[in-house]
C-alpha cells in the first residue's frame, strides 16, 4: 500500500475530522489576512539596468521625488488658465494638495523642472506632485483625496483628472464578474459532465477551500514578501482552473471504482493512490514551470511565480486530503440528484475516433500541423512593451487624464524620460546663453553648467525628441535630473528606439569622465525588463524543457515519449502565442476583448504563459501518456495502445479542457488589458491542446513511431530512479477481483493480460476512467 493510498483511506474513514481541520486553516489564514492587512508592491525593476540606477539615485538625491508621482490635468474647454481667475483657482489647488495627506512635493504649471507643464493655447495644464508611498500602498482613496483638494478648480469652470503613475497605481481591475462567470460555467459543465449535482458540487467545494485559503495566504504574505498586484488574479486563474480540474479527475476515477463493486474506502483509496498520484506529478511538475521565472532575474516574476505556485500546492493538497474525506462522507450517494436526461457514456465515440487516427496517422500528423504551424505564424511578429493609459477603460481617470496630455501636449507626454545625472563635481553656473529664453526656463544658474548644457542641447537635437526641460539640480550639486518629453506615446516601438539611441549612441559621446546618466522613468522601466526577458527566455525554456523531459522519462521509462511531450507543449504555446499576437497587437477580432486600439504584448507574457501552460499541458500529457502506456504493458501492440488510451482518456480530458477554458476565458472580461492577454492566450493553448494536440498530433506521432515510443536503452534504464504513479495499484486490484494472483515477471506486477484487463476495464467502459501508468519495468 503506497503513501498515497493510506493517506486517501485515513481521510475517507476520517472524514468530519478531515474537513473540519480545512475548514479552521481557512478561518485561520483570513483571519489573519484580515488582520494584517492587504499589501502589495509592483516593482518591475530590473536588478543592475539602468532604469534601477537611476531610481536608486533619484531616492538617494532627490527624496522628495523619490515617491510614487501623479499628474492633475487641468483642463478648459474655453478660456486660458493663465487668466486670472483660473489661475487664482489653481493656485488654491495647489495649496490644498500640499497639505493632503502623503504629498510630498507639489509643482505649479510653471515648474516645468519639477514636472509641471502648460500648453501653449492655456487651456491644459499639469500639478506635479508625489506621495510618500509605495506604487503597491496607493489605493483609490489616494486618487480621490486628490480630486477633492481640486474642487476650487472644479468650481471655477475647469476639468480635472488625475494621471501618472498614482493614477496607474490605484488602478485596481475588479475581477469579480469574471471570477463568477468563470465558476458557474465550470458548474455546469461539470453537472453535464457527471450528470449529479452531488458530484458536481465535489469539485467545486474542494477548488473553492484550497483558493481561499491561497489567496488569503498572499494577502497575508503581502506585507511581508511584496506580492505583486497581478499575482491575486493570476492565482485566482490558475488556482481555480488546476484546482476544479485535478479534483475531477480523483472524483472520476473513485465513481468508475464504485462502478466496478468496490467497497468506498477501497474506491477512495483506489482514487487517492492512482489519480490522486498523477495529480501529484502534474502540480509539481505546474510548480516547477511556474517557479522558474526566477530564472528570469526579474525579482516581481519570481515573486509572481511562487504565489501562484502556492495556489497549485494547495490545490493538489485539497484533492488527496480534502476531496477523499469528502467521497467518505458522501460514499455512494455521489449520484444523487441525478438530471433525468444524463446518462453515462459509453466512450464509442472516442473509441472510433482513435480508430479512426490509428489508421490515418499521415492525414491526422499533416492537418494537426498545419493547424498549429498557421496560428503560431503571427508569432514570428512578436513585439515586447507595456500598454499605456491609453488602453484603459474611458471610464477612468486615468485614460481620461492620458487623453488630456496626449491632446494638449502631445503624446510623448504621458511616459517621459529621465535622465539622472550623477556628477563627479558639484554643478556650477556656465556662461550666460544667447538665448534669453532658456535663461529664464532655469531658475536655477547651476543648470547651466557646462555638462549639463552638452547633455541636453545634444538630447534635444535627436529625431523623436519633443522638447527638454532645464535640469533640477539637487541640494548637493553633484546630481540632476533632466526631463525628457518623446514625440511619440510610451507604447510606440519609436519611444523604445530613442532610449536605446540615447544609451547606445549619444549619452556616451557627450557624458563628462567621471559622470555617470542613467535613462530612468516608467517606460524606461518597461523597456529594461522586455529586454531582460527576451535575454533570458531562451534559457529559460531550456531548463524547463530539460527538467520535464528528465521527469518524463523517469515516469515512463522513455526517451522518445518526453521529446515527443516537449515539443507538442511547445507547438501548443507558440499557438497560442501567435493568437494572442493576431488578436492583441495586430487588431484582429479586437473588439470582441473590449479593447479600441492594439497593444504592445506585455514584456514578460511569453515567459509567464510558457511557465503555467508548458505545466498545465502536461496535466494531459500524464493522463493520456499514463493509459497509452497501461494499454501498451497489457497487449504490447503500439497502435492499439495509442487507439485505447485516447479512448480511455477522451471524454475526462475534454471535460477538463471545457473547465480551464471556461475559468480562463471569463478573465477576458476583465479591464486590464494583461488579463485580458492572458485569458485568451491561456484559453486557447488549452483548447488547441486538448483537441489538436492530444486527439491528432500525439497519437497519430506515436502510432507513427511504433515500439520506439518505448525504448529507454538499458543502461540508462537501470540509472535512472523509479518512480511509480500506481505502486500499490495491484493491491487494491486484487481486492477488487476478490483474488490474489502470483507474482508475475517485472513489469506485469503480477497480472496476466487478460485479468489486468479485467479488473482495469472500468476506464473503458464508461470513458471516464483515468488510468495513469506505471515505472515499474520500463513503465
Amino acid at each position: 500500500m503506497t503513501p498515497l493510498e493510506r493517506l486517501g483511506r485515513w481521510c475517507a474513514a476520517h472524514g468530519w475530522p478531515v474537513v473540519l481541520v480545512w475548514v479552521q486553516v481557512l478561518l485561520l489564514v483570513v483571519a489573519l489576512a484580515v488582520a494584517v492587512g492587504s499589501s502589495t508592491s509592483d516593482d518591475f525593476t530590473v536588478p543592475g539596468s539602468g532604469s534601477k540606477q537611476a531610481l536608486d539615485l533619484l531616492a538617494e538625491r532627490f527624496p522628495a521625488r523619490a515617491g510614487v508621482e501623479g499628474l492633475l490635468v487641468l483642463h478648459a474647454d474655453d478660456g486660458d488658465l493663465r487668466a486670472p481667475g483660473p489661475r487664482a483657482a489653481i493656485v488654491d489647488v495647489a495649496e490644498r494638495l500640499d497639505d493632503a495627506p502623503d504629498v510630498t512635493s507639489v509643482a505649479l504649471p510653471e515648474h516645468q523642472r519639477a514636472g509641471g507643464r502648460i500648453s501653449a493655447d492655456g487651456r491644459t495644464a499639469v500639478i506635479a506632485f508625489a506621495l510618500d508611498k509605495a506604487p503597491g500602498d496607493v489605493d483609490p482613496d489616494d486618487v480621490q483625496r486628490v480630486l477633492e483638494a481640486a474642487a476650487a478648480a472644479r468650481e471655477a469652470g475647469i476639468r480635472t483628472e488625475v494621471g501618472g503613475a498614482v493614477a496607474v497605481a490605484a488602478s485596481t481591475p475588479e475581477t469579480g464578474a469574471a471570477e463568477i462567470v468563470g465558476l458557474t460555467a465550470a458548474a455546469l459543465i461539470l453537472l453535464i459532465a457527471f450528470g449529479s449535482a452531488v458530484a458536481m458540487s465535489l469539485p467545486l467545494v474542494t477548488a473553492l477551500v484550497g483558493l481561499g485559503i491561497g489567496l488569503a495566504a498572499l494577502s497575508a504574505l503581502g506585507p511581508a514578501f511584496g506580492i505583486p498586484s497581478v499575482a491575486p488574479s493570476l492565482a485566482t486563474m490558475i488556482g481555480l482552473g488546476v484546482g476544479i480540474d485535478y479534483a475531477l479527475f480523483v472524483v472520476t476515477r473513485y465513481r468508475t471504482q464504485l462502478a466496478a463493486g468496490m467497497p468506498v474506502l477501497d474506491a477512495v483509496a483506489r482514487a487517492t493512490a492512482t489519480s490522486g498520484a498523477a495529480v501529484v506529478f502534474a502540480g509539481v511538475t505546474v510548480m516547477i514551470a511556474i517557479c522558474g521565472l526566477a530564472i528570469a532575474g526579474v525579482p516581481i516574476l519570481a515573486a509572481v511565480g511562487y504565489a501562484t505556485s502556492l495556489v497549485v500546492a494547495l490545490a493538489v493538497l485539497a484533492a488527496i486530503t480534502l476531496l477523499p474525506a469528502l467521497l467518505g462522507l458522501v460514499g455512494t450517494r455521489i449520484d444523487r440528484l441525478r438530471l433525468p436526461w444524463t446518462g453515462r457514456s459509453t466512450g464509442a465515440g472516442w473509441q472510433r475516433w482513435s480508430q479512426r487516427v490509428g489508421r490515418h496517422p499521415w492525414v491526422s500528423l499533416v492537418l494537426s500541423l498545419t493547424i498549429m504551424l498557421g496560428l503560431a505564424a503571427p508569432a514570428l511578429s512578436l513585439r515586447l512593451g507595456q500598454p499605456d493609459s491609453g488602453s484603459a477603460s474611458t471610464s477612468t481617470t486615468e485614460r481620461r487624464a492620458y487623453d488630456l496630455l496626449a491632446a494638449g501636449f502631445g503624446p510623448g507626454t504621458n511616459g517621459p524620460l529621465l535622465l539622472a545625472v550623477d556628477l563627479a563635481s558639484p554643478a556650477r553656473p556656465g556662461p550666460e546663453p544667447a538665448d534669453g529664453e532658456a535663461a529664464a526656463a532655469s531658475t536655477d544658474p547651476r543648470g547651466s553648467d557646462p555638462r549639463l548644457a552638452r547633455l541636453t542641447d545634444a538630447v534635444a537635437a535627436l529625431p523623436g525628441v519633443a522638447s527638454v526641460a532645464a535640469p533640477l539640480v539637487g541640494p548637493d550639486g553633484r546630481a540632476a535630473i533632466v526631463v525628457v518629453i518623446p514625440t511619440t506615446s510610451p507604447q510606440d516601438p519609436g519611444t523604445e528606439a530613442l532610449i536605446h539611441r540615447l544609451r547606445e549612441d549619444v549619452l556616451p559621446t557627450v557624458t563628462a569622465p567621471g559622470d555617470e546618466v542613467h535613462v530612468g522613468g516608467q517606460t524606461a522601466i518597461f523597456v529594461d525588463l522586455a529586454d531582460r526577458v527576451a535575454q533570458r527566455l531562451p534559457w529559460f525554456i531550456g531548463a524547463v524543457v530539460l527538467l520535464s523531459c528528465v521527469l518524463l522519462a523517469v515516469v515512463f521509462r522513455s526517451l522518445l515519449v518526453p521529446l515527443q511531450a516537449a515539443v507538442m507543449n511547445v507547438l501548443s504555446i507558440g499557438a497560442a502565442l501567435g493568437v494572442v499576437v493576431g488578436v492583441f497587437q495586430k487588431g484582429v477580432g479586437l473588439d470582441l476583448v473590449g479593447l479600441e486600439e492594439p497593444v504592445p504584448i506585455i514584456s514578460f507574457v511569453p515567459l509567464m504563459m510558457f511557465a503555467i501552460l508548458f505545466g498545465l499541458s502536461m496535466d494531459y500529457q500524464v493522463f493520456l501518456l499514463s493509459a497509452v502506456r497501461e494499454a501498451w504493458l497489457d497487449s504490447h501492440d503500439n497502435r492499439e495502445a495509442v487507439t485505447t488510451g485516447l479512448a480511455r482518456t477522451g471524454r475526462v480530458i475534454t471535460s477538463a479542457a471545457l473547465i480551464m477554458m471556461a475559468v480562463f476565458s471569463s478573465f477576458v472580461l476583465s479591464d486590464d488589458p494583461l488579463l485580458k492577454i492572458f485569458g485568451l492566450g491561456l484559453t486557447v493553448a488549452i483548447l488547441l491542446d486538448a483537441t489538436v494536440v492530444r486527439c491528432m498530433l500525439v497519437p497519430a506521432v506515436m502510432v507513427l513511431c511504433g515500439r520506439t515510443n518505448w525504448w529507454l536503452p538499458p543502461t540508462l534504464d537501470r540509472r535512472l530512479p523509479t518512480f511509480d504513479l500506481e505502486k500499490g495499484r495491484a493491491a487494491t486490484d486484487e481486492a477488487a477481483a476478490g483474488a490474489t494472483p502470483p507474482p508475475g515477471p517485472r513489469g506485469q506486477s503480477g497480472f496476466r493480460r487478460g485479468q489486468r484487463k479485467d479488473v482495469g476495464k472500468e476506464a473503458v467502459g464508461d470513458g471516464e476512467g483515468v488510468a495513469v501508468g506505471r515505472s515499474d519495468g520500463g513503465g
